[in-house]
């Protein structure tokens, strides 16, 4: 543990900001999980579902807690196969 007033300030922000971005990070997760699930099954909800995952990726990335190329990789390949299913290719 910390002995600095400070330092213990710095844990607990530390600390929140991790669970917070822990809580993004698993949003960012299942909703590209959920809309890989509706492309595959081909779900009339796709799109929507698509747009909830990149609304989720952008945010994530907005904050910081992924980086934003990263957000661009991740959104590229779902936009992809999206595409891929909806064209029948």
């Amino acid at each position: 543990m910390p002995i600095k007033a400070s330092a213990f300030k710095a844990l607990r922000q530390s600390k929140k900001r991790a669970v917070r971005n822990e809580r993004r990070r698993r949003a960012m997760k299942e909703l590209t999980k959920i809309s890989l699930q509706a492309i595959t099954s081909k779900s009339t909800d796709a799109l929507k579902a698509v747009a909830a995952a990149y609304q989720a990726i952008d945010k994530a990335a907005e904050k910081g807690v992924i980086h934003a190329k990263t957000a661009a990789r991740k959104k590229a390949r779902l936009m992809k196969r999206f595409n891929r299913a909806t064209t029948g290719q």
